[in-house]
């Protein structure tokens, strides 16, 4: 994906005004000879799906969840771990990224806005609804995001100076989200179905209705929510994937199941990070295997009768893999299976371990006996990663940003907020749940196919249900967040194998306790106890999770709030 960076200059509000358009040499396009023909139209709309606008900072999200660990610690990149500390600031990296990167879509949606209507007369009424309803698509998006993270937010449906922005301040988010239906209604009646083949990025009707019924969602406005996704999936365009595992690897383009997407292209050098690439690899694949799945995530697969691991009769902690829900081991590396080439196994006890490239065994740099700093918590990420990510570290991943079995569990979501439970609910949670089990929804027997009516059940499989399908799409932690369970779920310790191998190998392994010494407790939020396990001597604690009250909204950059103190309040506790 080539595109030019548009420089938008600095403001208060990190939104875009530019004082001189002199700055643009007149041998390039710009506001004043721009926006007039079909060609203007769809080389400036490319510029919406820069990959910055959509994943920054919010790509990093599961990190900052119950989802994952970092060694001991709760570090991510660029602010140290400050979201999982308690110690959540306006001068940290997330903050001002996704305050900054939405405003300079926003910013770019509204030039196209503002001059669309250069192209009357030289484009049909079809291809400038169209565009029209990109720009309207993208604002949406970006003020759906502010607003659930800052609350109250700037709104501006125009390119303005800097002091025009800063005589503005805070809208009231009562009176800003009907204006993000409004722009999503927009869109949905201008985008088409769908596009030719190579124009797959660009956001399409069904894209607009679900990333609306999504804000809806997050919103609590559950009739909207349930209304929008009911729309999308009478369009009948989506599908789920019948392997969920092949949905995520980067060799699985055009899918039916992905309904937006922003791609990535190593030709085009639009790759996967590198950081995450490096600590997501397994050590014995020439990666770090720091960024980890928590056994709080671990724990959470139902077995495959459909109960929690403490109410199954067929879990045992001595094999933790067996008779789970398809997608942990979809998602997580099973112990002693094959992963990038390599045996994994993190036991004390396999100081070596299988190279399948040569055929021989070698020294096992997945076990912290061996490599201190190997997972802490065993567990590695497999979920979309394969051998093909060891080609030069260089990943073309799809960055998914919706897709269908997401419209379906929205809806049923919705559906069960408003207390609107019928066939329809039940199915769309059992085409995602028998979907992972490689079955059709109609084969309940191959299944454990949802079936209680009862609102507060049905509640709490719905949400269980949402784990184990987007665990590492980084919808935890605002999922968490509107349930308001992040209090609950991230307040304490990650816990983690016992940090001295030796001892892990004496009191655990050898004693045959491998892997859990006994089986952790599921709460009525689906959430896992491990302290039994801590006080028996079988496992250690690591980082302390730290949510205080006042993270359900974000800070304001502290940069911005300084300039125009009087206009932009910050949040409360900030």
């Amino acid at each position: 994906m080539k595109t030019k960076i548009l420089l938008l200059a600095g403001m208060c509000l990190g939104l875009a005004a530019c004082e001189s358009m002199d700055l643009v040499p007149r041998s390039q396009g710009n506001t004043e000879s721009w926006y007039t023909t079909e060609t203007e139209l769809r080389l400036a709309s490319n510029d919406f799906y820069i990959l910055g606008y959509w994943q920054e900072p919010l790509s990093s999200s599961e990190q900052w969840s119950d989802n994952t660990t970092y060694r001991q610690t709760n570090r991510n990149p660029g602010s140290g771990g400050t979201i999982l500390d308690g110690t959540m600031n306006g001068q940290q990296y997330e903050v001002y990224a996704l305050w900054q990167q939405s405003f300079k879509l926003i910013a770019r949606a509204n030039t196209m806005l503002e001059n669309i209507h250069k192209a009357q007369g030289s484009v049909s009424q079809e291809v400038y609804d169209r565009y029209a309803g990109e720009a309207y698509f993208c604002r949406a998006c970006k003020y759906a995001e502010l607003i659930f993270f800052y609350g109250d937010v700037p709104y501006q449906e125009e390119t303005i100076t800097i002091s025009e922005a800063l005589q503005r301040g805070r809208r009231p988010k009562a009176e800003v989200i009907p204006l993000v239906y409004a722009d999503f209604d927009k869109a949905i009646a201008g985008l088409p179905k769908s596009y030719g083949q190579g124009e797959n990025i660009h956001a399409t009707k069904g894209a607009a209705l679900a990333m609306k019924a999504r804000f809806a969602l997050y919103m609590g406005d559950y009739e909207i929510a349930a209304q929008a996704a009911k729309d999308c999936m009478d369009l009948k365009l989506y599908s789920l994937e019948p392997d969920y595992a092949k949905l995520f690897k980067q060799s699985t383009k055009l899918n039916d199941e992905k309904v937006f997407v922003i791609p990535r292209s190593i030709e085009n050098s639009v790759i996967l990070d590198s950081w995450i690439v490096k600590n997501a690899l397994p050590r014995n694949a020439g990666g770090y295997g720091s960024y980890n799945p928590s056994w709080d995530l671990f724990a959470s697969y139902l077995c495959t009768d459909g109960l929690p691991i403490d109410e199954s009769q067929l879990f045992d902690p001595r094999n933790p893999f067996k008779n789970r829900d398809p997608r942990c081991t979809m998602t997580l590396v099973e112990f002693n299976t094959e992963h990038c080439g390599f045996e994994y196994d993190p036991s004390p006890a396999a100081k070596t371990v299988m190279n399948y490239t040569t055929g021989k065994a070698q020294s096992n740099q997945d076990t912290r006996i061996v490599n201190q700093y190997s997972s802490y918590t065993g567990l590695l990420w497999k979920k979309g990663i394969d051998a093909s990510w060891t080609v030069d570290q260089k990943v073309e991943q799809d960055y998914i940003i919706m897709r269908y079995a997401d419209v379906l569990l929205i809806y049923a979501e919705a559906m069960i907020e408003l207390n609107r439970i019928d066939d329809s609910v039940l199915k769309a949670i059992n085409m995602v749940r028998a979907r992972a089990y490689g079955v059709n929804v109609t084969s309940t027997d191959s299944y454990p196919a949802v079936t209680t009516t009862d609102q507060t059940e049905l509640r709490r499989a719905l949400r269980i249900e949402r784990r184990m399908e987007f665990a590492m799409e980084n919808q935890r932690l605002q999922d968490l967040m509107r349930w308001k369970l992040a209090g609950k779920a991230l307040n304490g310790y990650n816990y983690i194998m016992l940090i001295n191998p030796t001892d892990l190998l004496n009191n655990v392994v050898n004693k045959n306790l491998w892997f859990w010494g006994m089986t952790p407790q599921i709460d009525e939020d689906g959430l896992a106890d491990f302290s039994a396990l801590f006080n028996a001597g079988y496992c250690s604690q690591g980082a302390k999770r730290i949510f205080p009250e006042r993270e359900y909204l974000w800070p304001l950059p502290t940069h911005d709030v300084e300039l125009c103190p009087n206009l932009l309040p910050n949040n409360p506790g900030y």
